[in-house]
């Protein structure tokens, strides 16, 4: 299955539309198309996972301690978490790279800080 998407409320917008100018298939949902305005990260997360998304975060801070959490009780499809002072380019670049060289299922239940 192709990777799909979920931004965080928090995720540059520049960061979203960037990978759909590369490749205009990437499946990347909004926050606000996913109704994320407002939830708490366990949130977030279950509403990523209900949608069989990857999350991509800049929520450094406390994203990855509530994706531990998370997935002693609930299988998740992934996180990416963007590396502070990451520049926006490498963002885009390695979101479209993860997208077209490896499938959904590689990233199960996995948090990974990009850059790579």
């Amino acid at each position: 299955m192709k990777v799909r998407f979920q931004a965080d409320a928090d995720l540059d917008g520049r960061i979203i539309s960037g990978p759909r100018r590369v490749a205009p298939e990437v499946d990347i949902r909004t926050a606000i198309d996913a109704g994320l305005a407002g939830l708490t990260d366990p949130e977030v997360l279950r509403v990523a996972a209900a949608a069989g998304r990857i999350l991509v975060s800049q929520d450094r801070r406390t994203m990855a301690g509530h994706f531990a959490s998370h997935k002693t009780s609930s299988l998740s499809p992934g996180v990416i978490v963007l590396r502070e002072a990451i520049p926006i380019a490498t963002a885009i670049e390695q979101l479209v790279l993860i997208w077209s060289a490896s499938d959904a299922e590689e990233w199960i239940g996995r948090l990974v800080w990009i850059p790579l």
